[in-house]
């Protein structure tokens, strides 16, 4: 569907089947992440399944959840283009006053080694192994595994490639657009998604969602009264 026509036949590949099932089946729901909150909350309010799937795919519009992939690819095109070297990029994230973050690296819930990396990059090997790919992203972005993976730094860190380093590679080598990357992380989390929704609608005892809050500010504040103003 995304890559045939009428003048060009698309030739299906067993191993770019495989790795995008595998793709899919690693980036579904796990915990309470952003989106599958938001589709559960909204869903809490018996709203139809549009709605709620609605609001999961509003969570993946900002910068911190869903993009991470995109955000690789897009962090090996500006070192590509820079011209620098991968000691040169290595030095620099090492470098705790310097703003420049390898993509791609640790997770916030996986604080030792994401074991989604794992099976992906075995995934990630097989494609660009078989299909004898020619992309220098693809060059750095082995590089950068190479020496990560050896540096005594990121080691005591634990800051090891993660799910999102490898499926960014495994992506872009399958030809699929850098802008599409959220959107086939979305078709993973929408099973998620969905169970969340239509576990809300199928209980009879099911309540809406209500979070409390604490307050945690000034318990007395002066004022100045308007009128004496």
């Amino acid at each position: 569907m995304m890559f045939d026509s009428p003048v060009n036949p698309y030739k299906i590949n067993k191993d770019t089947v495989k790795a995008l099932n595998v793709f899919w089946i690693l980036h579904a729901d796990h915990e309470q992440n952003c989106s599958t909150t938001a589709v559960r909350v909204v869903g809490s309010g018996k709203v139809n399944i549009y709605a709620s799937i609605s609001a999961g795919i509003s969570a993946l519009w900002g910068k911190l959840h869903g993009g991470a992939n995109q955000a690789v690819i897009e962090m090996l095109t500006q070192i590509a283009e820079s011209g620098v070297t991968i000691e040169e990029v290595i030095k620099k994230a090492k470098d705790k006053d310097d703003p420049f973050r390898l993509m791609g690296f640790g997770h916030r819930v996986y604080k030792t080694y994401d074991p989604r990396a794992k099976i992906m990059k075995k995934m990630c090997d097989k494609i660009l192994k078989n299909h004898n790919i020619n992309d220098p992203l693809l060059d750095i972005a082995k590089r950068l595994e190479e020496v990560t993976l050896t540096d005594n730094y990121f080691i005591d860190r634990n800051l090891y490639p993660n799910v999102d380093f490898y499926s960014g590679i495994v992506l872009r080598a399958m030809g699929i657009p850098t802008n599409m990357f959220t959107v086939m992380f979305a078709i993973g989390r929408l099973p998620g998604w969905i169970s969340q929704w239509k576990e809300s609608v199928d209980d009879p005892d099911w309540k809406i969602s209500r979070p409390r809050q604490i307050y945690t500010g000034e318990t007395k504040k002066d004022y100045v009264p308007i009128k004496q103003r």
